[in-house]
């Protein structure tokens, strides 16, 4: 081999060994990283009561604060504390010994008065035919009429004595003006007490019937007036707007309520008007003051739109979003408009339409525009009303 040739193999040797160890001092590029994963569920309408809860408070129907009519010593207290009484029931005894004496001679007066008054009338009716004859001069017949008119008179003042005395007899037997469950007495046996005192001796409450009186928005007033226009407020067979009634520990009363009604007058500074509704309360399982929610159905929405309450957010300016599935599984950020929450779930009223595809899942750390690997899941339904 001459000296030409030598020289351009070690050259050629040369460049090998260059790009050999050139490649190995570069490092593989790392493979893109796999697009998140995320679940969605497709819109599809469904039906969808709708219902509306109020905070409000429970309410005696008729409450009465028994005070006593005239003034004595309680002889006898006639109930048991905490029991149910009836309307028209005995409950204390005033000691009724004056109030006797006092109708005795009111009666007596009354017989004396009408004894005088058989008199004075035979009187008047002797003197008139004398009169006549001039046997009696006429200022005497004049004086007999009189008199028989005095003693009409005079008989009336005196029953109307008899009436007093026997009222007042009557007041001496405290009676129950209502039924319903009476509380605790604040006088025992022996107690002076006054007529038209202050202080109560017991309260008469009726529980059954109970109120429920609620604060319902004006707004809320005028979808619920909508509603009765529309007939979609659902009615009973009586024609009157069912309520139910949740506890405040969350469970639901076992008996349904109605609308009452609804006060004409805004209250100006909370811009609520007043409703009522009135509950069954057999067994005084609600008592007064009690903290409730009235749910009151508003109709059925029959092609209503929801979504889980995880998958709606709100943005900057309170607006409510959700991520959609876009094409070329990109996130897409879409405002939506809410009503109310049935089953944990929103309802959509505007901002969704069928076929919308809402991410549910994986939403943490996600931007719209970002490109997703997706899973279906399935899609909410709500549980049918039983209203």
């Amino acid at each position: 081999m001459n000296t030409r040739s030598s020289r351009y193999l070690i050259g050629l040797v040369s460049a090998v060994l260059l790009i050999i160890i050139s490649g190995c001092g570069k490092k593989a590029a790392p493979p893109a990283p796999a697009p998140p994963q995320v679940g969605f569920i497709t819109i599809t309408p469904q039906p969808v009561s709708w219902t509306t809860q109020l905070p409000g408070r429970t309410d005696a129907e008729m409450t009465a604060d028994v005070r006593p009519q005239v003034s004595g010593i309680i002889l006898k207290r006639l109930f048991t504390e905490g029991s149910d009484v009836t309307a028209g029931q005995q409950l204390y005894q005033i000691d009724p010994a004056t109030y006797q004496a006092s109708y005795d001679t009111a009666l007596a007066t009354l017989a004396y008065d009408q004894a005088a008054l058989i008199t004075a009338r035979i009187k008047a009716e002797r003197y008139k035919p004398l009169a006549a004859a001039q046997a009696i001069s006429k200022q005497d017949y004049d004086d007999a009429v009189a008199g028989a008119g005095e003693a009409v008179a005079n008989v009336a003042s005196a029953r109307a004595s008899v009436e007093q005395a026997q009222i007042n007899l009557n007041y001496t037997k405290v009676i129950s003006p209502i039924s319903g469950h009476i509380g605790a007495s604040s006088v025992t046996p022996g107690a002076l007490v006054t007529a038209s005192q202050t202080t109560v001796l017991a309260t008469v409450t009726q529980l059954d019937p109970i109120y429920v009186d609620v604060e319902e928005p004006s707004t809320l007033r005028l979808q619920l007036q909508v509603g009765f226009a529309n007939g979609n407020m659902a009615k009973d067979a009586n024609g009157d707007v069912p309520v139910a009634l949740q506890l405040e520990d969350g469970s639901m009363y076992n008996l349904k309520g109605a609308l009452q009604f609804t006060e004409v007058t805004e209250d100006e500074s909370t811009g609520t008007v007043l409703l009522r509704a009135t509950f069954p309360n057999p067994d005084h399982f609600l008592l007064p003051g009690m903290y409730v929610h009235a749910v009151l159905s508003q109709g059925v929405r029959q092609n209503g739109i929801v979504v889980p309450q995880q998958a709606v957010s709100h943005n900057t300016h309170g607006d409510a979003t959700v991520i959609l599935l876009g094409s070329g599984n990109k996130a897409v950020l879409q405002i939506i408009q809410t009503g109310a929450v049935v089953d944990n779930q929103w309802v959509v009223t505007s901002g969704l339409k069928a076929g919308d595809r809402v991410i549910i899942d994986g939403l943490t750390g996600l931007h719209p525009g970002a490109t997703v690997t997706p899973v279906a899941e399935a899609a909410p339904s709500i549980t049918p009303s039983n209203e």
